[in-house]
């Protein structure tokens, strides 16, 4: 299961040597008779008989920054970082999937452990996973997690708050306020990414736990597993969400294999990252309402080489991806850049695990038009990214690194 889970070269003339996950080899990124680059990817597909729905879904064409960049770990002592998030004054908060956080200096020299949070179950991809600050944070310090929580008959993605102490050392009046029934006992696909949208009302992902038997929830309308939910800080539905009658009421869109990325782009649109089986990772642009196909509709294949069900990559009522991989990546966490490199500006970067890099993709009118490798080099699994306050890129590791891209 791929899920634990470069500075730059003048365009033409020169070789690109990138490092891919799953099938992928090692090659030189190709440049077309006109000098436009080809698609990073050359591996086979694991489906080629699959064919996408519309131009541009998969594999575009390839983009080069120009930019000058400087590429630094800062910290490499983070044991299992799961997700990275800004306080207001600029320095980090990190999840530690063990059931910890810690706050780390902007330059990444100091870290202190923040503790107090409740059990989690951290086995194979459980933990303490995804962390959000309240919009309101610089009044009332409340923090917002999701983790797979032990309970009896095995485990579920929850969501829990509470305030930070003023000494910053643990967590105060923790309460859970939403949990992603039914419970199973497993230890994969959490989902369990966090977004505030604009309206103060929190997003939440959920994965359908992997196996056959909890796979079909991802299609039932009165189950919380694989779904993007909007709920209250208190946990309740928010007050926008569709009115489908049977919809649990919290549940805003449907049909998610493992969605571990969220994000809002500058325009307030939630996009969604979410891994296929064996290829078929996609990037979703989420309204409300809607069905997007897991376990019906798919571009990958099962770990087997077997088709997903009736192998079907289009149905009446589902929505397409907006851009999609096979072989996978792992995506992980994303964001979108609003920092100092122009031509970065308003792209979204994706965090990839067996993939080990961060994809670029340059999206103009939703639909992907250019597609860069970066830190292929590092051969490192990247868990999230941030566009952070200080205009730089910052990327958490499972090998317990924070890097920090910046223009020179």
């Amino acid at each position: 299961m791929n899920t634990y889970f470069t500075k730059s070269l003048p365009l033409l003339g020169l070789f690109l040597l990138i490092s891919c996950g799953g099938n992928s080899k090692s090659t030189q990124q190709e440049v077309t008779a006109d000098g436009r680059l080809k698609n990073p990817e050359t591996a086979e597909k694991n489906s080629p008989d699959y064919q996408p729905a519309f131009a541009g879904q998969t594999r575009v064409e390839g983009v080069k920054t120009s930019t000058p960049y400087n590429v630094e770990v800062i910290n490499s002592d983070l044991k299992k970082p799961w997700a990275i998030i800004n306080l207001p004054d600029g320095r980090f908060l990190v999840t530690d999937k063990s059931g910890f956080m810690n706050i780390i200096s902007a330059d990444g020299k100091t870290v202190s452990k923040v503790e107090g949070l409740p059990e989690v179950d951290d086995k194979g991809q459980g933990g303490l996973l995804d962390v959000a600050l309240d919009p309101e944070f610089a009044t009332n310090r409340m923090v917002f997690w999701s983790f797979s929580e032990p309970v009896t008959g095995g485990n579920h993605t929850a969501v829990a708050k509470g305030r930070l102490s003023e000494d910053e050392n643990r967590i105060e009046n923790h309460m859970v306020i939403f949990r992603a029934t039914p419970t199973y006992d497993g230890d994969k696909h959490f989902g369990s990414r966090l977004i505030f949208a604009k309206d103060g009302n929190l997003f939440v992902s959920t994965g359908e736990r992997s196996d056959l038997e909890t796979r079909p929830y991802a299609q039932k309308s009165d189950a919380y597993l694989g779904k993007v939910l909007k709920i209250t800080k208190d946990g309740k539905p928010a007050p926008d969400n569709p009115k489908i009658s049977s919809w649990k009421p919290e549940i805003y869109s449907i049909g998610h294999r493992n969605p571990q990325g969220m994000a809002m782009d500058s325009k307030g649109q939630l996009w969604e990252a979410e891994m296929g089986p064996k290829g078929g990772d996609e990037i979703n642009l989420i309204k409300p309402g809607k069905n997007y196909g897991w376990g019906d509709v798919t571009y990958g294949l099962e770990y087997s080489g077997k088709k997903v069900g009736a192998g079907i990559q289009q149905k009446t009522g589902t929505e397409q991806p907006v851009y999609y991989w096979d072989p996978s990546i792992s995506m992980s966490g994303i964001d979108f850049y609003t920092g100092n490199i122009e031509e970065w500006k308003n792209n979204m970067m994706i965090g990839c695990l067996s993939g080990e890099k961060i994809i670029r993709l340059v999206i103009e009118n939703n639909k992907v038009v250019g597609e860069e490798w970066l830190l292929a080099d590092k051969k490192d699994r990247i868990r999230d990214v941030l566009s952070g306050l200080d205009g730089s890129l910052y990327a958490i590791s499972d090998s317990g690194k924070l890097y920090k891209i910046s223009k020179k």
